[in-house]
């Protein structure tokens, strides 16, 4: 067996050459995939055993032979579900139980399990390749294929840029991405998977093309949600709260949990494959990106961006700190529900609007309002009608009298009041309304808040004061009840705010804040993607941008939380002149505290001050939408800002489109003076198989690790007691794991895992995630792990392949055919991934190897190994080798592990050095190997076999198949003349006899027929081998259905609308059909005549 004898070519030196066909349907790729299990339970392909009927997208498929395969692929993802059923779910290769006739005989006996695997290559050195005859070796095992190689890769540096010799951007130009940092918080899930499969791909792909790449990790502080989770550990663990213990206690708290899982992200991330430059590692409280944060902050307060103001706030009591909109999840209701709320005992009422009346001053007169938080009328002081509405015109300018304060608040006229709704009164709180905040701005009113930051009812409230907001709602109706002022209540659809970390019920609450103009900022911003400076895909992620940004608000940049970045903004605190903390004139900043004393000093010159620095922190979202330029060095004018800035691609959800994407973008045009990255591409949401979001509380969040090496129930089961979930959401998370996964996870490993979570990747809809179909990918990549198996197999150790991927003149049909389909795969995929068709992308490669390579040519390659004289057998050889190496290639960047243990172990071309696949120049279209001719000619020798094939199984002839086939052209009769072995070695074993007939020759007597199309019929001899009634039922029965194909064709062609759309291509593949079709009549017709003379005989 020939193997690697070295490995080190200059990058960029070509390793393989290049092809494959436009991609297949993705449902028929699907298909393939769940169905492949039917052949082989590990989806593998074993030298010597007979290929059997495997010949799916060889030929454009008529109406019902898709029909056809719709229906197996329905039957096959039935088989594949039930098989999946008879995984262990342990960390193990799982086995089928209805296959056991073929089962591969590497899979060894079922009773005998593997022992443990263990690398022995030492960590950082390159990997000790064991034979592949080895018991861990005979079939694939992701963990013992992935285990080795990442280390040796990051050790030798393969993943840093590389720079030409001038120490510039190489002359075939830069790539450079930010890795999208994770929050700091926990594991990863399925959606950093997802997004690290994209981005690697685009990376190694781009790194393959010999471009300087740069991809940079790290890691996001998440304010709000590393806190949220570190208290709730805290208090759970200790029943302690952050007070307790203390701003820096728990800062240092966090720190520590940062670091513990830091290691844990990184370690997934390395399992995945991502080829980050770790020695360029981000983290967003870095000293560098900490020093961005305090360069941004005090320039743009400088120029009035950002400033200081008293408003409305989205407020967690529980957490007791604003919100920005993304960590607010609106509830829908449709009518009175009770729900859970933190601190309180019993469910609280919501979706329920309350009436009640409201005195008039100085009349026994009352007006009535409705509202569905009666404990906000506290904070009320004004009633709007509107101005139009006659029932209150008299009205206009009165008080009305607060039923439990000492407090007159006046009617006013608005056109915010609906005469249509309601009683078209409505009650007014400007300091609890985000609505009401804008009429009593409008109209001059006071602002009482009613709110302590706990959520508990504060001084304004009078006897109510100290009460829990809930408490109070329901005291508050018993005493308009007592006064004879409540009304009814009714229920109500609507939507209640809810905290997406603790899941309190958001409070609208008047804080003084930093806020940040947004206006113009997002006039740039759309500015730069209509002109062309960024380009965001897909179209609807676009559409949506443009309409988020017209729309913008100013933004809130305050948190009152302890882990962060602290506001580098400092209050003046004048000596005998209180001030107050929403006077923007009152306020300092600086990069230093020494900073901020000299502007205070020349604000108030000869003035004794001192200065309070602000306690809050700034909104996660501040740091991040610096991230792309910040990791890159600035505010210090680095090298990799001159080299890699603007970034390529920013890829990441959709979801995240504006509260990320358009700040980078808004941020990066202010602070840079450039765009961040010149494209933006959004992908899918993962959701779970139900169409569900992906939630701790609901189970369904799938750890990659788990994924990739497996996973019990029980331990699955375990993982979720040791979170950080609440009790009662630990029942029902367990409930659903026993559901979705009653034998856990089975082992998938990283390449099955990344090739399937791209090839779900459209940029459409969102992802409904299947367990089963990442294991299909996991026998995809055994049917390629065997490939090569059996190509290595077939390589002895004086084979040296030639010099380059070209052909030699000696090649037969079939490698013309394999060269073509090979640059045709590869022109295809580096198309798809520069127009980020992914998905795309995966099923050219799927269908290269799976049907071209391993079903076909390799299946056609053994007669010509074994029968072959010594030339041919050579060329065969170097046919394999060069399918089988830019097959690796092309694959790659998809799957790294598994191509590059394989890889390693293919003989190198002469003058090849490439130490590794990483490091392979990438295939590209080559001309040479592009054959039309030889592809159609090819096509019909697989059609006419797979017609053969069809009529044996629908027959039931199982031996001594005798076959006649009759040509009707002269291409088709030369094609099939000459390739008449190919013909047989493609057709099974069952096959005895094969004669060629001519146009002239008579219908062979005692035979079926199987029209391939217009000019090919092919005959099998059933004469006393079947029921005579029973097939002319049969072939009465596809005649039928073919005449209903001849008028379905005729009607498409004859339509004058379709003759008129479609062009002469078009129309020319239903001309085909049509043909065929009517060949399929006649043949039919007279396969009931011969079978009627046969009952005769």
């Amino acid at each position: 067996m020939a193997l690697n004898a070295a490995s080190h070519n200059p990058t960029g030196e070509k390793t393989g050459p290049i092809t494959g066909p436009p991609p297949p349907t993705s449902s028929e790729t699907t298909a393939a995939l769940l169905g492949s299990q039917k052949e082989d339970p590990l989806g593998q392909h074993a030298g010597g055993q007979d290929g059997g009927d495997q010949e799916e997208g060889k030929k454009i498929k008529s109406e019902k032979e898709l029909e056809k395969d719709r229906k197996k692929a329905e039957k096959a993802k039935r088989f594949a579900e039930k098989q999946a059923k008879t995984v262990t779910g342990a960390a193990t290769t799982p086995t089928t139980s209805k296959t056991k006739e073929k089962k591969a005989k590497s899979e060894g006996p079922k009773d005998e399990p593997l022992p443990k695997y263990v690398e022995e290559t030492p960590p950082g050195e390159k990997k000790i390749l064991k034979p592949l005859d080895d018991e861990f070796h005979k079939a694939y095992i992701p963990e013992v294929v992935e285990s080795g190689w990442y280390d040796w890769w990051e050790k030798e540096g393969f993943f840093k840029p590389e720079f030409g010799p001038d120490g510039k951007v190489k002359e075939e130009g830069h790539f450079s991405m930010s890795w999208p940092p994770p929050n700091v918080t926990g594991a990863l899930h399925l959606g950093h998977a997802l997004t690290n499969a994209i981005q690697d791909t685009l990376v190694r792909w781009n790194r393959m093309q010999g471009k300087s790449t740069l991809w940079v990790p790290g890691c996001d502080h998440a304010g709000i949600a590393t806190q949220a989770v570190v208290e709730n550990m805290l208090w759970r663990k200790e029943k302690q709260t952050r007070h307790d213990i203390g701003r820096t206690a728990l800062v240092d708290l966090i720190w520590k949990w940062k670091g513990d899982y830091h290691k844990k992200i990184n370690s997934s991330l390395r399992r995945m494959g991502g080829s980050f430059d770790w020695s360029r590692e981000a983290f967003t409280m870095d000293e560098n990106l900490s020093a961005a944060v305090t360069e941004t902050f005090v320039q743009l307060h400088e120029e009035g961006i950002i400033y200081r103001a008293n408003r409305l706030v989205n407020w967690d009591s529980k957490l007791t700190t604003s919100l920005s909109n993304l960590e607010v999840v609106n509830k829908e209701l449709e009518g009175r529900t009770l729900l859970e709320v933190p601190g309180y005992d019993r469910k609280v009422e919501f979706g329920v609007i309350t009436h009640f009346q409201y005195e008039i001053e100085g009349s026994d007169e009352k007006i009535e309002v409705a509202t569905t938080r009666p404990e906000t009328m506290l904070g009320d002081t004004a009633i709007a009608v509107n101005p139009k509405d006659s029932r209150y015109m008299h009205l206009h300018g009165k008080n009305v009298k607060h039923p439990f304060l000492e407090r007159l608040m006046p009617i006013i006229t608005d056109n915010y009041a609906d005469p249509e709704f309601g009683t078209g009164a409505v009650k007014i709180t400007p300091a609890h309304d985000f609505n009401d905040f804008a009429v009593g701005q409008k109209h001059k009113l006071e602002f009482i808040n009613i709110l302590n930051d706990d959520g508990t009812l504060n001084h304004n409230c009078g006897s109510f004061a100290g009460m829990k907001r809930f408490d109070a709602r329901y005291k508050v109706i018993e005493a308009l009840k007592e006064k004879g002022l409540y009304v009814k209540w009714d229920h109500n659809k609507m939507t209640v705010p809810m905290s997406e970390r603790s899941k309190d019920i958001i409070e609208p609450l008047l804080k003084p804040q930093w806020w940040m103009k947004m206006r113009e900022l997002a006039d740039v911003a759309v500015k730069a993607v209509k002109d062309g400076e960024i380009k965001i895909r897909p179209e609807f992620a676009e559409k949506s941008y443009f309409k988020w940004l017209e729309g913008i608000n100013d933004w809130c940049l305050s948190r009152q939380l302890w882990w962060g970045h602290q506001a580098p903004a400092y209050f003046i605190e004048l000596e005998g002149e209180p001030g107050d903390d929403s006077d923007g004139e009152r306020w300092v900043t600086g990069i230093t505290e020494a900073a901020a004393e000299e502007k205070a000093k020349a604000k108030f010159p000869g003035k004794k001050f001192k200065l309070r620095r602000d306690p809050d922190v700034l909104d996660t979202w501040f740091s991040s939408g610096q991230w792309p330029y910040s990791t890159l060095g600035w505010p210090r004018q680095s090298d990799d800002l001159k080299n890699f800035y603007p970034t390529s691609v920013m890829e990441t959800g959709w979801d995240i489109l504006f509260f990320w994407v358009a700040r980078m973008i808004m941020m990066g045009l202010k602070m840079t003076g450039q765009v961040p990255f010149r494209e933006v591409y959004c992908h899918s949401l993962i959701r779970d198989s139900e169409g569900r979001k992906m939630s701790k509380s609901l189970g369904n969040v799938i750890d990659p690790i788990d994924l990739m090496e497996g996973i019990g129930l029980e331990a699955l089961h375990k993982k979720l007691k040791e979170g950080n979930l609440d009790p009662k959401e630990v029942v029902k998370a367990t409930q659903f794991q026993k559901t979705a996964f009653p034998d856990g996870i089975p082992e998938c490993g990283a390449d099955a895992m990344r090739f399937g979570l791209i090839n779900y990747s459209t940029g459409g809809s969102d992802i409904n995630f299947d367990i089963k179909v990442m294991h299909g990918y996991r026998r995809f990549c055994n049917k390629i792990y065997q490939a090569t198996k059996f190509v290595l197999g077939n390589l002895d150790s004086s084979f040296t392949p030639e010099a380059t991927p070209t052909k030699t003149g000696h090649e037969s049909l079939a490698e013309k055919w394999i060269l073509h389909k090979l640059t045709i795969a590869c022109k295809d995929i580096n198309l798809n991934l520069a127009d980020r068709d992914f998905s795309a992308a995966t099923n050219v490669a799927y269908q290269y190897w799976y049907t071209a390579l391993c079903d076909t040519y390799i299946e056609n390659s053994k007669s010509l190994i074994n029968d072959g004289d010594a030339e041919t057998q050579l060329s065969a050889k170097n046919t394999l080798y060069t399918a089988l190496e830019a097959g690796l290639t092309i694959i790659h960047p998809f799957m790294p592990f598994l191509t590059e243990e394989l890889w390693q172990r293919l003989p190198r071309r002469p003058h090849d050095k490439c130490p590794s696949i990483v490091k392979a120049a990438y295939p590209t279209y080559n001309a040479s190997l592009d054959d039309p001719a030889a592809e159609e000619a090819y096509e019909l020798v697989l059609a006419v076999s797979k017609g053969i094939r069809s009529l044996m199984g629908e027959y039931a002839i199982k031996d001594n198949g005798t076959l006649h086939i009759q040509l009707f052209t002269p291409t088709a009769h030369e094609t099939c003349n000459s390739q008449l072995s190919s013909i047989r070695s493609l057709s099974g074993k069952a096959v005895s006899q094969i004669s060629i007939l001519n146009p002239e020759d008579s219908r062979p007597r005692g035979c079926v027929p199987f029209a391939v199309n217009a000019s090919v019929t092919v005959f099998l001899l059933v004469k006393g081998r079947v029921d005579i009634d029973q097939e002319i039922e049969k072939a009465k029965k596809k005649m039928a259905r073919a005449g209903e194909l001849v008028k379905k064709q005729e009607g498409i062609l004859h339509d004058e609308n379709y003759n008129k759309k479609v062009g002469e291509e078009l129309k020319e593949v239903e001309r085909r059909k049509l043909r065929d079709a009517l060949k399929e009549v006649e043949e039919m017709q007279k396969a009931v005549e011969e079978f009627e003379r046969l009952k005769i005989e």
